[in-house]
């Protein structure tokens, strides 16, 4: 079954159209890619969790577990080693302990 595109405009006046529930607008979504550090290696899913998240440096990344990280809605397993390397790179490991729930955060 093929659903139509319709037409939406975000918060920013962007005009684009969907055939999908996700509201995420593609403009905007580009201009929000990163264009340095550590999240450049990572999908746009993953970047807009973690900063969702309130996650923006390595710091910050430090100090959650990966378990933290997974229960993350838009980071899956592939994300981890560039997320572990950048990490290293940095002198710094990810926490051992988890500080939320293991279950999938939906935003």
């Amino acid at each position: 079954m093929l659903k139509l595109k319709t037409l939406r405009i975000c918060e920013h006046g962007h005009r684009y159209y969907k055939s999908s529930d996700c509201p995420t607008c593609p403009t905007c979504a580009q201009e929000a890619k990163a264009t340095a550090g550590f999240m450049t290696a990572l999908s746009a899913p993953a970047q807009r969790a973690l900063t969702g998240a309130g996650i923006e440096t390595l710091q910050q990344l430090a100090e959650k577990s990966e378990a933290d990280i997974l229960a993350l809605h838009g980071i899956g397993p592939a994300s981890l080693p560039g997320l572990r390397q950048a990490l290293a790179t940095a002198g710094l490991t990810f926490a051992a302990k988890a500080t939320v729930t293991t279950k999938k955060v939906h935003r």
